[in-house]
């Protein structure tokens, strides 16, 4: 590969493979995500869709390949400043309110504190200002996970990788992030996510990624995976891709 055309990646994975004593979560994945887009990763259930992220963070060693982000390794602290990330599982310190939350969180990442920033994205989110006030302990599941969303989005980066991102929210405040989330990819942001609500993805993402009992089943549009199987709706799509005997990747 040219400098040029590592220049225009976000992300390159190559053979990545990550086990758990006998059980292979990654097996020889190869993926690349372009700066800019607004990727999509699929998978059911233990498909190792995590794991992927997580090695990509370097929260977990990989036993095998490499990945480079914005052309550094991601083994590489620094590759990191670029992005921010919103793990499924968003548990912020309970004895915190809101708004002490997005604080901390600015300090950590060495940023100044962006009030103006903060008060659009809680707007924006349909996040009640009562919740920055109250102590996170409070917060229903829905009201976490949109404080958490404020806090990723609230750090000016590259690239956001969101597991899950709707995970605990109502059909309203999906309507509201994906809203949010379709401005920062008109900004030239690079999106990451993961969900399992196919039609939100279907609406967001310009490329997908299908992984499968540890390995890529496919790779491309959204529209290309109905194509392949002759579907309508993406879901339907899916389903039929992850119960498919054939392990090739479509471009």
């Amino acid at each position: 590969m040219g400098e040029a055309a590592a220049d225009a990646l976000a992300v390159r994975i190559e053979a990545l493979v990550k086990r758990y004593g006998r059980v292979t979560a990654l097996d020889g994945v190869t993926l690349e995500i372009a700066r800019r887009e607004a990727f999509g990763l699929l998978g059911a259930n233990g498909a190792g869709k995590t794991t992927l992220i997580r090695c990509l963070l370097d929260l977990t060693s990989a036993d095998a390949g490499s990945i480079q982000i914005f052309g550094r390794s991601s083994r590489e602290p620094a590759s990191r400043v670029a992005l921010a990330y919103l793990p499924e599982r968003f548990t912020p310190p309970h004895y915190l309110t809101g708004a002490e939350f997005l604080r901390t969180l600015a300090q950590l990442a060495g940023v100044g504190y962006d009030a103006a920033r903060v008060a659009r994205l809680v707007d924006e989110l349909e996040l009640e200002r009562e919740a920055l006030e109250r102590p996170v302990r409070n917060l229903s599941k829905g009201m976490t996970q949109k404080l958490g969303l404020a806090g990723c989005f609230s750090l000016e980066r590259e690239m956001y990788v969101l597991d899950e991102p709707m995970s605990g929210l109502d059909p309203a405040a999906r309507v509201a992030v994906k809203s949010v989330l379709q401005r920062l990819s008109a900004e030239g942001r690079t999106l990451f996510f993961t969900s399992h609500v196919l039609a939100d993805v279907d609406e967001l993402c310009s490329s997908i990624a299908v992984l499968d009992h540890a390995r890529l089943r496919f790779r491309g549009a959204p529209q290309g995976l109905c194509a392949r199987y002759g579907e309508q709706s993406l879901e339907r799509a899916f389903m039929r891709c992850i119960r498919d005997d054939q392990s090739a990747i479509t471009a």
